[in-house]
């Protein structure tokens, strides 16, 4: 039986792959709604992108919710150095057709979290947390409704990517992703020591370009377009696709390895907020709260990728 999962989003074009391969899915996974949050751009850009990607696929009947426009305590912090002004930039779609729900983000968690069987329900959250502990603070009821959270954020061997010791969706909000860490829900972390290694290199983009209809050239196109800052700034072949491992490790979690160990998220360092803390060693008594993904199957994520978007 297919899980039932709401995909919590800033897109991005990685996002929009993410959002793409759940789609694609439905045997795997239910997609309840999507909910939007400010992150890689702002909140009215990441709802329209979400809506874009959805008419893309075919399935203008996804509800769409917009969330929260900025972090918890901070000024918003955006990445259109990576994604574009539009955070979708690469490839020209048309405006959305399909409406944005008039209820709130942070109301569509709360309600289907209630209404839904206890611990039927993922989290993915694939952008800031934000939403996420916002629902969480709002509606403490729903926490333990939760099944897991499949998060895609931070890092621990790779470092940060938008400050020395940050990833961007942890150092965007590092006040929601600490609630969501001490919430007691069953995470899985998706760092960037894991998506580093989904890396888009020139014959990977040219398989999807390939491939017949509209999705694989839009993927294609969008790999184009954003990998040209992640290679520049480490030199690689490719860029990572971040956000659609959180979805492939629903579909096939044999494809990654990680540990269960303790996570702690840094919001007062002067150098170092945003960081999640990793106690991969197991050097203290802190108690485990999180699998932490490392390592993957870089081919068979890539072959589970180009299967299911060529069924869209």
């Amino acid at each position: 039986m297919a899980q039932k999962i709401i995909i919590d989003t800033d897109p991005g074009q990685d996002d929009a792959v993410a959002i793409l391969l759940a789609l694609a899915s439905p045997d795997a996974v239910e997609v309840l709604g999507i909910t939007c949050v400010a992150g890689n751009v702002p909140l009215p850009l990441t709802a329209r992108n979400a809506r874009m990607v959805c008419e893309l696929a075919g399935r203008p009947d996804i509800a769409v919710f917009a969330g929260c426009d900025r972090p918890l305590q901070r000024p918003l912090v955006t990445a259109e150095h990576v994604h574009g002004k539009t955070g979708l930039d690469g490839i020209d779609l048309p405006e959305p057709r399909m409406p944005l729900q008039d209820r709130h983000a942070v109301d569509f968690l709360i309600e289907t979290l209630r209404r839904e069987p206890a611990g039927s329900v993922t989290l993915v959250p694939i952008g800031p947390l934000t939403n996420i502990a916002t629902a969480m603070e709002r509606a403490p009821d729903i926490v333990p409704r939760i099944g897991r959270i499949v998060l895609m954020g931070g890092a621990y061997f790779e470092v940060g990517n938008i400050t020395p010791a940050a990833e961007f969706n942890i150092h965007v909000d590092p006040e929601a992703a600490a609630r969501v860490f001490a919430s007691g829900v069953e995470l899985t972390v998706v760092p960037l020591d894991v998506t580093h290694k989904a890396l888009t290199t020139r014959q990977r983009v040219e398989a999807f370009s390939a491939m017949p209809g509209k999705i694989g050239p839009a993927v294609a196109s969008w790999t184009d377009f954003f990998e040209r800052f992640d290679k520049q700034k480490y030199g690689s072949e490719g860029a990572p696709l971040h956000d659609p491992c959180t979805i492939a490790w629903l579909i096939e979690p044999g494809l990654f390895d990680g540990r269960f160990i303790n996570v702690e998220i840094e919001t007062e360092g002067r150098f170092t907020a945003g960081m999640t803390v990793a106690d991969w060693w197991r050097v203290t008594d802190r108690a485990p709260n999180a699998t932490f993904l490392r390592d993957m199957d870089a081919d068979g994520f890539f072959a589970l990728l180009h299967d299911r978007l060529a069924r869209l």
